[in-house]
């Protein structure tokens, strides 16, 4: 069966230690941690700089023999300083996370390129690779232009397909299909209504605040697993405020896991 990884934005207000014994709880075999927060208004948990937190997150992963899937998430802007995530990049190593979830913030392609092969390089001394994640709403909007944009930043850098953001523009399975193993670490998995086209506001507050457990909205997931390679581990992110603030994520993860059993068969 493939490994099946809990991403943090799914129970995001969960800090590292619970979220691993919740994860845990409903089955699964990983998790992604969030170090650095995605937005200004959405929580991460710098364990780079919590000596504490650090530790009870490494007893954690003991007592329940999970391990981190991935850290996350380095918003590559025009201002992004590389040098500066050494730190972060220390975590993930002390964590034994194998990958790093990179966004491109930058619209400037080459210098994305560019920075996205420094991270990279950094990332790799460390034992750990980098996959860059495409967003609608951003200047590499598709895995085409994904795909552009790390063949630029050279051999070591992946490319990380949601199935929403896949949904979402227009990406084509051929293309999904077509990406090299070496490029294809993992992958995201959740559903959602189809309903485009889609406003920008529309496309944040599905990929930040609601989606749906796997087989409960319109995206054709079973295509989408069966364009993937079939021991690919796949990460559950599946942001469900509204259920986890009137019944908890606990709700959340056990509806997330079971909707994804019922899809894999």
């Amino acid at each position: 069966m493939r490994p099946l990884s809990l991403a943090h934005l799914t129970a995001i207000g969960l800090p590292p230690p619970a979220l691993i014994r919740a994860a845990a709880e409903a089955g699964f075999d990983a998790v992604g941690l969030r170090l650095i927060p995605a937005t200004e208004t959405s929580p991460g948990y710098p364990l780079m700089q919590d000596a504490a937190m650090m530790r009870q997150t490494v007893a954690a992963l003991g007592e329940t023999g999970l391990t981190v899937h991935d850290i996350e998430l380095v918003r590559l802007e025009p201002q992004t300083d590389i040098d500066a995530l050494a730190p972060f990049l220390d975590a993930g190593a002390a964590l034994g996370a194998p990958e790093v979830i990179a966004a491109p913030y930058d619209p400037d392609l080459s210098r994305l390129a560019d920075r996205l092969a420094r991270l990279a390089e950094r990332a790799a001394a460390r034992g750990i690779g980098v996959s860059l994640e495409f967003f609608p709403w951003t200047a590499v909007p598709d895995l085409d232009a994904a795909l552009a944009v790390v063949n630029a930043a050279g051999p070591a850098v992946g490319v990380l397909v949601d199935s929403l953001h896949f949904d979402r523009s227009g990406s084509r399975l051929e293309t999904l299909r077509a990406i090299p193993r070496e490029r294809l670490r993992f992958a995201h998995l959740c559903d959602a209504p189809v309903a485009p086209p889609y406003s920008t506001e529309a496309l944040l507050h599905a990929g930040r605040a609601e989606r749906l457990p796997p087989g409960e909205g319109g995206i054709d997931l079973s295509a989408f697993i069966g364009a993937l390679p079939d021991d690919l581990p796949l990460a559950l992110e599946v942001p469900m405020t509204a259920l986890a603030a009137s019944e908890g994520p606990e709700a959340v993860l056990r509806r997330v896991m079971k909707g994804t059993r019922q899809l894999l068969g």
